[in-house]
Protein backbone atom coordinates (compact mmCIF):
# COMPACT_ATOMS: atom_id res chain seq x y z
CA UNK A 1 0.00 0.00 0.00
CA UNK A 2 2.24 3.40 -0.76
CA UNK A 3 2.11 6.47 0.11
CA UNK A 4 0.18 8.31 2.49
CA UNK A 5 -3.21 8.17 4.47
CA UNK A 6 -5.83 5.23 2.62
CA UNK A 7 -7.63 4.88 5.84
CA UNK A 8 -7.40 8.03 8.02
CA UNK A 9 -7.71 10.45 4.89
CA UNK A 10 -10.87 10.16 4.25
CA UNK A 11 -13.39 13.13 2.60
CA UNK A 12 -12.09 15.86 4.49
CA UNK A 13 -14.21 17.86 7.05
CA UNK A 14 -17.61 16.99 5.49
CA UNK A 15 -20.23 15.81 8.48
CA UNK A 16 -23.54 15.43 6.22
CA UNK A 17 -26.44 13.72 8.46
CA UNK A 18 -27.40 10.65 7.08
CA UNK A 19 -30.01 7.82 7.63
CA UNK A 20 -28.58 5.10 9.84
CA UNK A 21 -28.03 1.41 8.59
CA UNK A 22 -29.94 -0.97 10.72
CA UNK A 23 -28.12 -1.57 13.81
CA UNK A 24 -25.87 2.45 13.35
CA UNK A 25 -26.07 5.44 14.93
CA UNK A 26 -26.97 8.77 12.94
CA UNK A 27 -23.51 10.85 12.09
CA UNK A 28 -25.03 14.48 13.84
CA UNK A 29 -25.28 17.62 11.67
CA UNK A 30 -22.18 19.13 10.82
CA UNK A 31 -23.45 22.04 13.51
CA UNK A 32 -23.58 19.78 16.27
CA UNK A 33 -20.75 18.48 18.56
CA UNK A 34 -21.81 15.35 20.95
CA UNK A 35 -20.56 15.87 24.31
CA UNK A 36 -19.40 12.69 26.57
CA UNK A 37 -20.63 13.66 30.06
CA UNK A 38 -18.70 12.40 33.11
CA UNK A 39 -19.55 13.08 36.83
CA UNK A 40 -16.61 15.22 38.58
CA UNK A 41 -13.89 13.67 39.76
CA UNK A 42 -12.73 13.59 42.61
CA UNK A 43 -9.04 12.82 43.89
CA UNK A 44 -7.90 9.04 43.95
CA UNK A 45 -4.49 7.40 43.90
CA UNK A 46 -4.22 4.73 41.45
CA UNK A 47 -1.60 1.98 41.25
CA UNK A 48 1.55 2.56 39.43
CA UNK A 49 2.73 1.33 36.21
CA UNK A 50 4.28 -1.81 34.91
CA UNK A 51 7.24 -1.88 33.38
CA UNK A 52 7.93 -3.47 30.37
CA UNK A 53 8.91 -6.89 31.82
CA UNK A 54 6.04 -7.13 34.12
CA UNK A 55 7.91 -5.93 37.35
CA UNK A 56 5.44 -3.11 38.76
CA UNK A 57 6.78 0.32 38.72
CA UNK A 58 6.22 3.79 40.03
CA UNK A 59 3.76 5.69 37.31
CA UNK A 60 6.37 7.66 35.10
CA UNK A 61 4.21 10.74 35.49
CA UNK A 62 1.31 12.24 37.87
CA UNK A 63 0.41 15.50 36.06
CA UNK A 64 -2.13 15.62 38.95
CA UNK A 65 -5.52 15.36 39.37
CA UNK A 66 -8.51 15.25 36.70
CA UNK A 67 -11.08 17.51 38.79
CA UNK A 68 -13.14 18.66 36.17
CA UNK A 69 -16.06 16.87 34.62
CA UNK A 70 -15.16 16.34 31.28
CA UNK A 71 -18.82 17.17 29.95
CA UNK A 72 -18.93 20.62 31.93
CA UNK A 73 -15.69 21.63 30.26
CA UNK A 74 -16.91 20.86 26.88
CA UNK A 75 -20.29 22.82 27.39
CA UNK A 76 -18.28 25.82 28.70
CA UNK A 77 -15.58 26.06 26.06
CA UNK A 78 -17.81 25.50 23.08
CA UNK A 79 -20.14 28.20 24.44
CA UNK A 80 -17.65 30.57 24.84
CA UNK A 81 -16.32 29.76 21.25
CA UNK A 82 -20.66 30.72 20.65
CA UNK A 83 -21.01 27.23 19.31
CA UNK A 84 -24.13 25.68 20.11
CA UNK A 85 -23.90 21.77 21.84
CA UNK A 86 -26.97 19.98 20.11
CA UNK A 87 -27.54 16.63 20.76
CA UNK A 88 -29.63 15.55 17.77
CA UNK A 89 -32.40 12.82 17.61
CA UNK A 90 -31.83 9.96 20.30
CA UNK A 91 -28.36 10.69 21.16
CA UNK A 92 -29.43 12.91 24.24
CA UNK A 93 -30.96 9.16 25.37
CA UNK A 94 -27.63 7.71 24.65
CA UNK A 95 -25.53 9.70 26.66
CA UNK A 96 -28.47 9.46 29.46
CA UNK A 97 -29.98 13.26 29.09
CA UNK A 98 -33.32 11.14 28.48
CA UNK A 99 -35.19 14.03 26.97
CA UNK A 100 -36.75 15.00 24.07
CA UNK A 101 -34.58 15.05 21.33
CA UNK A 102 -33.69 18.75 19.91
CA UNK A 103 -33.00 18.11 15.86
CA UNK A 104 -31.86 15.87 13.50
CA UNK A 105 -33.02 12.26 12.07
CA UNK A 106 -34.65 9.67 14.27
CA UNK A 107 -33.83 6.04 14.16
CA UNK A 108 -36.22 3.12 12.75
CA UNK A 109 -38.21 1.93 15.14
CA UNK A 110 -37.58 -1.24 13.98
CA UNK A 111 -33.87 -1.22 14.69
CA UNK A 112 -32.05 -2.94 17.58
CA UNK A 113 -31.46 -0.36 19.63
CA UNK A 114 -28.31 1.42 19.14
CA UNK A 115 -25.04 1.36 21.21
CA UNK A 116 -24.22 3.53 23.85
CA UNK A 117 -22.58 6.81 22.55
CA UNK A 118 -19.91 8.03 25.50
CA UNK A 119 -21.35 7.13 28.35
CA UNK A 120 -20.55 8.51 31.10
CA UNK A 121 -17.87 8.24 32.86
CA UNK A 122 -16.57 9.67 36.48
CA UNK A 123 -14.28 9.04 39.51
CA UNK A 124 -16.71 6.35 41.35
CA UNK A 125 -16.24 4.20 38.59
CA UNK A 126 -14.23 1.28 39.68
CA UNK A 127 -10.79 1.70 38.39
CA UNK A 128 -8.59 -0.91 36.77
CA UNK A 129 -5.26 -2.02 37.63
CA UNK A 130 -2.01 -1.71 36.30
CA UNK A 131 -2.05 -5.99 36.26
CA UNK A 132 -5.59 -6.81 35.43
CA UNK A 133 -4.34 -4.35 31.96
CA UNK A 134 -1.48 -6.29 31.81
CA UNK A 135 -3.10 -9.63 31.88
CA UNK A 136 -6.02 -8.28 29.34
CA UNK A 137 -3.80 -6.90 26.87
CA UNK A 138 -0.70 -9.44 27.12
CA UNK A 139 -2.04 -11.88 25.22
CA UNK A 140 -3.19 -9.30 22.46
CA UNK A 141 0.39 -7.62 21.52
CA UNK A 142 2.32 -10.84 21.74
CA UNK A 143 0.30 -11.52 18.07
CA UNK A 144 2.29 -10.65 15.13
CA UNK A 145 -0.41 -9.04 12.93
CA UNK A 146 1.56 -5.68 13.80
CA UNK A 147 4.98 -6.64 13.91
CA UNK A 148 7.87 -6.45 16.06
CA UNK A 149 7.34 -2.70 17.11
CA UNK A 150 4.05 -1.77 18.87
CA UNK A 151 4.80 1.12 21.37
CA UNK A 152 1.99 1.27 24.07
CA UNK A 153 0.46 3.79 26.73
CA UNK A 154 -2.15 3.57 27.93
CA UNK A 155 -3.72 5.44 31.60
CA UNK A 156 -6.41 6.51 33.89
CA UNK A 157 -7.86 9.59 32.47
CA UNK A 158 -9.77 10.22 36.00
CA UNK A 159 -5.90 9.73 38.17
CA UNK A 160 -3.80 9.89 35.60
CA UNK A 161 -2.21 7.28 36.96
CA UNK A 162 -0.37 4.81 33.96
CA UNK A 163 -1.84 1.19 33.63
CA UNK A 164 -0.31 -0.37 30.90
CA UNK A 165 3.66 0.99 29.62
CA UNK A 166 5.49 -0.70 26.88
CA UNK A 167 7.61 1.37 24.97
CA UNK A 168 6.12 4.47 25.89
CA UNK A 169 8.79 6.73 25.63
CA UNK A 170 10.10 5.39 22.60
CA UNK A 171 10.10 8.49 19.60
CA UNK A 172 7.55 6.34 16.86
CA UNK A 173 5.85 7.40 13.87
CA UNK A 174 2.83 8.85 14.58
CA UNK A 175 1.01 8.57 11.12
CA UNK A 176 -2.24 10.70 12.02
CA UNK A 177 -2.66 10.48 15.36
CA UNK A 178 -0.23 13.32 15.21
CA UNK A 179 -3.76 15.54 14.71
CA UNK A 180 -3.87 15.59 18.60
CA UNK A 181 -0.83 17.00 19.24
CA UNK A 182 -1.46 19.63 16.12
CA UNK A 183 -5.21 20.15 17.68
CA UNK A 184 -3.76 20.82 21.35
CA UNK A 185 -1.50 23.50 19.97
CA UNK A 186 -3.90 25.64 17.65
CA UNK A 187 -6.58 25.22 20.40
CA UNK A 188 -3.78 26.52 23.18
CA UNK A 189 -2.39 29.14 20.58
CA UNK A 190 -5.45 30.63 19.17
CA UNK A 191 -8.76 29.48 21.56
CA UNK A 192 -11.65 27.87 19.99
CA UNK A 193 -13.19 30.94 18.56
CA UNK A 194 -10.41 32.46 16.10
CA UNK A 195 -10.81 32.93 12.91
CA UNK A 196 -8.96 33.21 10.27
CA UNK A 197 -9.72 35.99 7.20
CA UNK A 198 -9.41 35.87 3.52
CA UNK A 199 -9.42 40.01 2.19
CA UNK A 200 -9.38 41.55 -0.94
CA UNK A 201 -7.31 44.67 -1.07
CA UNK A 202 -7.21 47.47 -3.83
CA UNK A 203 -3.90 47.15 -5.93
CA UNK A 204 -1.22 49.61 -7.08
CA UNK A 205 -3.48 50.69 -9.93
CA UNK A 206 -7.43 51.65 -10.16
CA UNK A 207 -9.46 48.66 -11.03
CA UNK A 208 -6.76 45.65 -9.55
CA UNK A 209 -8.20 43.57 -6.68
CA UNK A 210 -5.22 41.52 -4.73
CA UNK A 211 -6.56 38.54 -2.67
CA UNK A 212 -4.61 37.47 -0.03
CA UNK A 213 -4.38 34.54 1.64
CA UNK A 214 -4.34 33.84 5.13
CA UNK A 215 -4.43 30.24 5.52
CA UNK A 216 -7.90 29.02 5.29
CA UNK A 217 -8.23 25.82 3.57
CA UNK A 218 -11.78 25.64 4.04
CA UNK A 219 -12.74 28.70 1.66
CA UNK A 220 -15.44 27.93 -0.81
CA UNK A 221 -16.15 29.69 -3.80
CA UNK A 222 -19.92 29.23 -3.44
CA UNK A 223 -22.66 27.52 -1.97
CA UNK A 224 -21.07 24.25 -2.87
CA UNK A 225 -18.48 24.22 -1.24
CA UNK A 226 -17.09 21.29 0.63
CA UNK A 227 -17.36 22.60 4.29
CA UNK A 228 -19.97 23.56 6.22
CA UNK A 229 -19.68 27.36 7.07
CA UNK A 230 -17.41 28.26 5.13
CA UNK A 231 -16.03 31.48 3.73
CA UNK A 232 -17.27 32.44 0.07
CA UNK A 233 -15.88 34.10 -2.40
CA UNK A 234 -18.68 34.98 -4.40
CA UNK A 235 -19.46 37.23 -1.14
CA UNK A 236 -16.25 38.46 -1.47
CA UNK A 237 -16.68 39.38 -5.03
CA UNK A 238 -20.00 41.43 -3.90
CA UNK A 239 -17.93 43.36 -1.45
CA UNK A 240 -15.43 44.38 -3.53
CA UNK A 241 -17.85 45.47 -6.87
CA UNK A 242 -19.94 46.98 -3.90
CA UNK A 243 -16.34 48.93 -3.12
CA UNK A 244 -15.20 50.10 -6.22
CA UNK A 245 -18.52 51.65 -7.22
CA UNK A 246 -18.24 52.99 -10.59
CA UNK A 247 -14.75 51.51 -11.17
CA UNK A 248 -14.44 48.12 -12.93
CA UNK A 249 -12.32 45.21 -12.14
CA UNK A 250 -9.62 44.90 -14.29
CA UNK A 251 -7.13 42.90 -12.86
CA UNK A 252 -7.11 39.85 -9.92
CA UNK A 253 -3.38 39.73 -8.32
CA UNK A 254 -3.59 35.79 -5.94
CA UNK A 255 -0.97 36.59 -2.55
CA UNK A 256 -0.05 33.43 -1.09
CA UNK A 257 2.99 35.33 -0.20
CA UNK A 258 2.37 34.22 4.08
CA UNK A 259 3.38 30.91 3.85
CA UNK A 260 7.40 30.09 2.71
CA UNK A 261 9.29 27.19 1.84
CA UNK A 262 8.48 24.21 -0.25
CA UNK A 263 4.93 23.49 -0.59
CA UNK A 264 5.43 19.36 0.03
CA UNK A 265 7.19 18.01 3.03
CA UNK A 266 10.49 16.65 1.97
CA UNK A 267 9.45 13.20 3.81
CA UNK A 268 6.04 12.66 2.39
CA UNK A 269 5.42 9.58 0.10
CA UNK A 270 5.59 10.33 -3.33
CA UNK A 271 1.97 9.82 -4.21
CA UNK A 272 0.55 12.53 -1.28
CA UNK A 273 -0.27 15.47 -4.34
CA UNK A 274 -2.28 13.01 -6.44
CA UNK A 275 -3.20 10.38 -4.18
CA UNK A 276 -6.69 12.03 -3.40
CA UNK A 277 -6.07 12.77 0.44
CA UNK A 278 -3.29 15.58 0.67
CA UNK A 279 -2.26 18.32 -1.86
CA UNK A 280 0.01 20.88 -1.85
CA UNK A 281 0.28 23.84 0.55
CA UNK A 282 -0.41 27.21 -0.85
CA UNK A 283 -2.25 29.74 1.88
CA UNK A 284 -4.57 30.84 -0.81
CA UNK A 285 -6.94 27.44 -1.91
CA UNK A 286 -10.79 26.98 -2.00
CA UNK A 287 -12.21 23.54 -0.66
CA UNK A 288 -8.92 21.84 0.65
CA UNK A 289 -7.57 22.12 -2.79
CA UNK A 290 -10.15 19.75 -4.63
CA UNK A 291 -10.99 19.90 -7.87
CA UNK A 292 -14.49 19.25 -7.59
CA UNK A 293 -16.30 20.12 -4.07
CA UNK A 294 -19.44 18.20 -5.18
CA UNK A 295 -17.34 14.86 -5.06
CA UNK A 296 -18.42 13.01 -2.28
CA UNK A 297 -16.21 9.91 -2.76
CA UNK A 298 -12.81 9.32 -0.80
CA UNK A 299 -9.56 10.39 -2.37
CA UNK A 300 -10.08 13.83 -4.40
CA UNK A 301 -8.91 15.34 -6.91
CA UNK A 302 -7.06 17.98 -6.23
CA UNK A 303 -5.54 21.08 -7.96
CA UNK A 304 -1.48 21.14 -8.71
CA UNK A 305 -1.88 25.17 -8.07
CA UNK A 306 -4.57 26.01 -5.75
CA UNK A 307 -3.83 29.54 -4.98
CA UNK A 308 -3.88 30.14 -9.19
CA UNK A 309 -7.64 27.59 -9.33
CA UNK A 310 -8.81 30.11 -6.31
CA UNK A 311 -7.72 33.35 -8.64
CA UNK A 312 -9.39 31.89 -11.24
CA UNK A 313 -12.35 31.08 -9.58
CA UNK A 314 -12.20 35.07 -8.06
CA UNK A 315 -12.08 36.55 -11.47
CA UNK A 316 -15.16 34.70 -13.05
CA UNK A 317 -17.19 36.04 -10.09
CA UNK A 318 -15.87 39.61 -10.74
CA UNK A 319 -16.45 39.30 -14.50
CA UNK A 320 -12.80 38.49 -15.61
CA UNK A 321 -10.89 36.31 -17.77
CA UNK A 322 -8.47 33.80 -16.65
CA UNK A 323 -5.87 35.76 -18.23
CA UNK A 324 -6.70 38.75 -15.71
CA UNK A 325 -4.73 36.63 -13.07
CA UNK A 326 -1.90 37.09 -12.06
CA UNK A 327 0.71 36.28 -8.70
CA UNK A 328 1.69 38.98 -6.60
CA UNK A 329 1.89 40.67 -3.50
CA UNK A 330 -0.63 43.18 -1.43
CA UNK A 331 0.58 46.80 -1.74
CA UNK A 332 2.26 47.62 1.88
CA UNK A 333 -0.40 49.43 3.30
CA UNK A 334 -2.39 46.53 3.36
CA UNK A 335 -0.01 44.08 4.85
CA UNK A 336 -0.32 39.81 3.93
CA UNK A 337 -0.84 39.22 7.89
CA UNK A 338 -4.64 37.93 8.72
CA UNK A 339 -6.80 39.61 11.01
CA UNK A 340 -5.80 39.50 14.67
CA UNK A 341 -9.58 39.58 15.78
CA UNK A 342 -11.77 36.80 16.16
CA UNK A 343 -14.73 37.96 14.47
CA UNK A 344 -14.46 41.17 12.75
CA UNK A 345 -17.10 42.93 10.70
CA UNK A 346 -16.52 42.83 7.07
CA UNK A 347 -15.42 46.09 6.37
CA UNK A 348 -17.79 48.57 4.09
CA UNK A 349 -15.49 51.29 2.69
CA UNK A 350 -17.37 54.33 1.03
CA UNK A 351 -17.53 53.12 -3.15
CA UNK A 352 -15.30 55.04 -4.83
CA UNK A 353 -11.76 54.62 -6.34
CA UNK A 354 -9.67 53.33 -3.28
CA UNK A 355 -6.29 53.98 -2.53
CA UNK A 356 -3.55 51.10 -2.86
CA UNK A 357 -3.99 48.72 0.32
CA UNK A 358 -7.89 49.98 0.94
CA UNK A 359 -9.35 46.79 2.14
CA UNK A 360 -12.42 45.90 -0.14
CA UNK A 361 -13.81 42.95 1.23
CA UNK A 362 -13.02 40.00 4.14
CA UNK A 363 -15.01 37.17 4.31
CA UNK A 364 -14.29 34.36 7.45
CA UNK A 365 -13.70 30.51 7.57
CA UNK A 366 -15.43 28.88 10.44
CA UNK A 367 -14.15 28.60 13.81
CA UNK A 368 -10.94 27.01 15.28
CA UNK A 369 -13.02 24.45 17.19
CA UNK A 370 -15.17 23.31 13.44
CA UNK A 371 -11.27 23.13 11.74
CA UNK A 372 -10.60 20.92 14.91
CA UNK A 373 -13.31 19.03 14.00
CA UNK A 374 -13.16 19.36 10.17
CA UNK A 375 -9.35 17.96 10.83
CA UNK A 376 -10.14 15.13 12.99
CA UNK A 377 -13.38 13.96 12.18
CA UNK A 378 -12.38 12.86 8.84
CA UNK A 379 -8.27 12.83 9.10
CA UNK A 380 -7.77 15.98 6.68
CA UNK A 381 -4.50 16.45 6.44
CA UNK A 382 -4.82 19.97 4.26
CA UNK A 383 -6.70 21.56 6.92
CA UNK A 384 -4.07 19.71 9.48
CA UNK A 385 -1.17 22.14 7.68
CA UNK A 386 -2.85 25.26 7.55
CA UNK A 387 -3.89 24.68 11.62
CA UNK A 388 -0.28 23.78 12.29
CA UNK A 389 0.89 26.85 10.09
CA UNK A 390 -1.53 29.15 12.65
CA UNK A 391 0.42 27.84 15.22
CA UNK A 392 3.33 29.03 13.80
CA UNK A 393 1.88 32.58 12.70
CA UNK A 394 0.59 33.02 16.70
CA UNK A 395 4.08 32.46 18.06
CA UNK A 396 5.56 34.86 14.98
CA UNK A 397 7.31 31.95 13.04
CA UNK A 398 7.47 31.13 9.46
CA UNK A 399 4.33 29.67 7.89
CA UNK A 400 6.46 26.94 6.51
CA UNK A 401 6.05 23.36 7.37
CA UNK A 402 9.39 23.77 9.62
CA UNK A 403 7.78 27.14 11.22
CA UNK A 404 4.54 24.99 11.61
CA UNK A 405 6.61 22.12 13.34
CA UNK A 406 9.10 24.14 15.77
CA UNK A 407 5.74 26.20 16.94
CA UNK A 408 3.65 23.01 17.64
CA UNK A 409 6.63 21.65 19.31
CA UNK A 410 7.28 24.81 21.29
CA UNK A 411 3.57 24.59 22.51
CA UNK A 412 3.83 20.73 24.14
CA UNK A 413 6.22 22.21 26.34
CA UNK A 414 3.73 25.44 27.15
CA UNK A 415 1.58 23.26 27.80
CA UNK A 416 3.31 21.32 30.28
CA UNK A 417 4.10 18.20 28.24
CA UNK A 418 7.42 17.12 27.57
CA UNK A 419 8.50 18.97 24.89
CA UNK A 420 11.03 16.25 23.85
CA UNK A 421 8.42 13.65 23.02
CA UNK A 422 7.42 15.63 20.20
CA UNK A 423 9.75 16.07 17.12
CA UNK A 424 7.09 17.29 14.65
CA UNK A 425 7.81 17.94 10.67
CA UNK A 426 4.42 18.57 9.56
CA UNK A 427 1.02 19.10 11.46
CA UNK A 428 -0.95 16.03 9.79
CA UNK A 429 1.31 13.26 10.35
CA UNK A 430 1.93 12.71 6.22
CA UNK A 431 5.70 12.51 7.23
CA UNK A 432 7.54 9.60 7.90
CA UNK A 433 10.37 11.78 9.62
CA UNK A 434 7.56 12.69 12.44
CA UNK A 435 8.36 11.41 16.22
CA UNK A 436 5.84 11.39 19.04
CA UNK A 437 6.13 8.85 22.36
CA UNK A 438 2.25 7.16 23.15
CA UNK A 439 2.88 8.44 26.36
CA UNK A 440 2.71 11.91 25.62
CA UNK A 441 -0.38 11.31 23.66
CA UNK A 442 -2.20 10.02 26.61
CA UNK A 443 -0.68 12.88 29.10
CA UNK A 444 -2.44 15.15 26.29
CA UNK A 445 -5.78 13.27 25.91
CA UNK A 446 -5.63 13.10 30.03
CA UNK A 447 -4.82 16.89 29.99
CA UNK A 448 -7.72 17.54 28.19
CA UNK A 449 -10.20 16.12 30.07
CA UNK A 450 -8.87 17.20 33.51
CA UNK A 451 -10.02 20.94 32.82
CA UNK A 452 -7.25 23.37 33.74
CA UNK A 453 -6.84 24.16 29.70
CA UNK A 454 -10.57 23.90 29.30
CA UNK A 455 -10.16 24.95 25.67
CA UNK A 456 -7.89 21.81 25.23
CA UNK A 457 -11.62 20.01 25.98
CA UNK A 458 -12.50 21.13 22.10
CA UNK A 459 -10.64 18.28 20.81
CA UNK A 460 -13.07 15.91 22.05
CA UNK A 461 -16.31 16.90 19.70
CA UNK A 462 -14.18 15.64 16.52
CA UNK A 463 -12.72 12.73 17.56
CA UNK A 464 -14.52 9.85 15.79
CA UNK A 465 -16.41 7.18 17.43
CA UNK A 466 -16.36 3.42 17.01
CA UNK A 467 -19.06 1.92 14.16
CA UNK A 468 -20.47 5.95 14.28
CA UNK A 469 -18.71 8.61 13.06
CA UNK A 470 -15.52 9.79 10.36
CA UNK A 471 -12.58 7.79 10.36
CA UNK A 472 -14.13 4.84 12.42
CA UNK A 473 -17.52 4.57 10.96
CA UNK A 474 -16.59 1.43 9.65
CA UNK A 475 -15.04 -0.07 11.64
CA UNK A 476 -15.93 -1.98 15.18
CA UNK A 477 -18.21 -4.09 14.29
CA UNK A 478 -22.34 -3.28 14.31
CA UNK A 479 -23.65 -6.66 14.36
CA UNK A 480 -22.44 -8.25 17.12
CA UNK A 481 -20.68 -10.72 14.93
CA UNK A 482 -17.22 -9.82 15.69
CA UNK A 483 -15.27 -9.37 18.77
CA UNK A 484 -14.99 -5.81 18.27
CA UNK A 485 -18.65 -4.73 18.72
CA UNK A 486 -18.44 -3.97 22.61
CA UNK A 487 -16.14 -1.05 21.30
CA UNK A 488 -18.48 0.38 19.08
CA UNK A 489 -19.91 3.93 20.62
CA UNK A 490 -17.47 3.86 23.78
CA UNK A 491 -14.22 4.33 21.87
CA UNK A 492 -13.36 7.92 20.68
CA UNK A 493 -10.18 8.06 18.93
CA UNK A 494 -8.00 9.39 15.95
CA UNK A 495 -6.47 6.45 13.98
CA UNK A 496 -3.56 6.96 12.11
CA UNK A 497 -2.55 4.82 8.92
CA UNK A 498 0.95 5.11 6.39
CA UNK A 499 2.07 2.02 4.95
CA UNK A 500 3.68 -0.06 7.38
CA UNK A 501 2.56 2.10 10.06
CA UNK A 502 -0.32 1.65 12.11
CA UNK A 503 -2.17 3.71 14.80
CA UNK A 504 -4.76 4.75 16.99
CA UNK A 505 -4.90 6.88 20.15
CA UNK A 506 -8.12 8.22 22.13
CA UNK A 507 -10.28 7.66 24.82
CA UNK A 508 -12.56 4.61 26.23
CA UNK A 509 -14.97 3.96 29.07
CA UNK A 510 -14.81 0.57 30.74
CA UNK A 511 -17.45 -1.67 31.04
CA UNK A 512 -17.60 0.01 34.43
CA UNK A 513 -17.91 3.17 33.54
CA UNK A 514 -13.81 4.49 34.07
CA UNK A 515 -12.31 6.60 31.15
CA UNK A 516 -8.83 5.51 30.07
CA UNK A 517 -6.73 7.36 27.64
CA UNK A 518 -4.40 4.87 25.34
CA UNK A 519 -2.36 5.03 22.39
CA UNK A 520 -1.19 1.89 19.99
CA UNK A 521 1.25 2.46 17.49
CA UNK A 522 3.16 0.23 15.42
CA UNK A 523 5.85 1.51 12.70
CA UNK A 524 6.95 -2.27 11.95
CA UNK A 525 3.47 -3.38 10.79
CA UNK A 526 3.89 -6.91 8.08
CA UNK A 527 0.47 -7.05 7.02
CA UNK A 528 -2.23 -4.38 5.26
CA UNK A 529 -4.93 -2.31 6.69
CA UNK A 530 -7.27 -4.46 6.15
CA UNK A 531 -5.63 -7.09 8.85
CA UNK A 532 -3.67 -4.52 11.25
CA UNK A 533 -6.74 -2.54 11.88
CA UNK A 534 -9.55 -4.77 13.45
CA UNK A 535 -6.06 -5.69 15.39
CA UNK A 536 -5.92 -1.96 17.54
CA UNK A 537 -9.62 -2.19 17.33
CA UNK A 538 -9.65 -5.49 19.43
CA UNK A 539 -6.93 -4.07 21.68
CA UNK A 540 -9.28 -1.10 22.36
CA UNK A 541 -12.30 -3.07 22.45
CA UNK A 542 -10.40 -5.30 25.34
CA UNK A 543 -10.27 -2.02 27.08
CA UNK A 544 -14.33 -1.21 26.70
CA UNK A 545 -15.43 -4.26 27.66
CA UNK A 546 -12.71 -5.39 30.68
CA UNK A 547 -12.84 -4.21 34.09
CA UNK A 548 -9.59 -5.45 34.62
CA UNK A 549 -9.19 -5.24 38.50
Amino acid sequence: MPGGEVATGAPGGRVPARTPASGSAPVPPAGAASVPPAAPASPGGGAGALAPGGVPAPARRRRGRLVGALATVLVLALAIAGVAVLRPGPVDEWLGGGGPATSGPQVDPTEPPPPPVLTAAGASAPAPTPEGVRAALGPLLTSSVLGNEVNISVVDAVTGEALYQNGQDTPTVPASTTKLVTAAAVLAAHGPAYRISTRAVAGANPGEVVLIGAGDPTLAVNATGWYPGAGRLDRLAAQVKKALGGTAPTKVVIDGSLYSGPVLEPAWDSDIPTGGYGAVITALMTDGARQDPRDQGRGQARHAKPDEAAGRAFAKLLGLPVSAVVTGTAPAAAGTAPSATASPAPGTPSPGPQSPGTELGRVQSPPIIRLVEFMLRESDNVVAEALARQVALAREKPASFVGAAEAVDEMVGELGLPAAESALADGSGLSRANRVTPSLLTDLLAMAAKGDRPELADLFPGLPVAAWSGTLSDRFDRSGEKPTRPGAGVVRAKTGTLSGVHAISGVVTTVDGRLLAFAVLANKVPVGQDVAQPELDRIATTLARCGCR
